[in-house]
């Protein structure tokens, strides 16, 4: 689990500009035994691989939701540099996918007055939504807040489906690009795509277009 961290304090020792990413991931019991490890191992290569990139690992701040039998931030948006366990996420309970995506807003949008508040830039958040089912929760309303976000590019929206019978219908829902389906157990393909977009936002100028990097499971996606 996350320690305390000095938000502010860090914005003043480390002014480069910050690229915010928050994780939102399904912990729900149908993302139990294979499933769960494997996204538990891609959230530490992600980290991983971050830290090895100088620039990134001073400018990505990378933060977690988890949503199952409870939302929970379990780790906040932090300088990957300072991020020494994020902590293993458990599978257990239903699916409050809106709930979670309301709190992820919420501390994104949060950061981001504390980046502007310090004088520090920042390039558009990114809010990446991963699940294998669907909401049982009242979602409609965060979902069209993050759609309508991502349509004003405030924020660079990814949605997820892991599997097979991942409903992306309803996760069109969510964001203004098309969701993405991951077949198999291709969290670790998933997540190192991820990285590299990461450090290619983080080594641009804020407000730029940005072509992010294909895999043979991803398409290119232009920002």
């Amino acid at each position: 689990m996350s320690t305390t961290f000095d938000y502010h304090n860090d914005l003043v020792v480390n002014p480069a500009p910050r690229c915010p990413c928050m994780l939102v991931l399904d912990a729900s019991s149908s993302m139990g035994g294979s499933r769960i490890d494997e996204l538990n191992r891609g959230v530490s290569q992600f980290i991983a691989e971050l830290k090895s990139d100088d620039v990134a690992a001073s400018s990505v701040e990378i933060g977690v939701v988890t949503f199952g039998h409870q939302v929970e931030q379990v780790q906040p948006l932090t300088c990957v540099d300072d991020i020494i366990d994020v902590g293993r996420v458990e599978a257990c309970g239903m699916t409050p996918m809106g709930e979670a995506v309301e709190l992820a807003i919420q501390k994104l949008e949060a950061r981001k007055q504390q980046y502007q508040q310090n004088g520090v830039s920042y390039y558009q958040p990114w809010l990446v939504l991963m699940t294998d089912g669907e909401p049982n929760d009242h979602w409609q309303a965060a979902a069209q807040k993050l759609k309508n976000l991502a349509q004003t590019k405030k924020m660079v929206v990814l949605c997820i489906g892991i599997g097979e019978d991942a409903n992306l219908s309803l996760l069109s829902e969510f964001s203004a690009m098309p969701p993405k389906q991951l077949y198999g157990l291709k969290f670790k393909e998933f997540f190192l795509w991820l990285s590299q977009s990461m450090m290619r936002v983080s080594a641009s100028t804020p407000g730029d277009s940005i072509r992010l990097p294909s895999t043979q499971s991803w398409d290119s996606l232009d920002i």
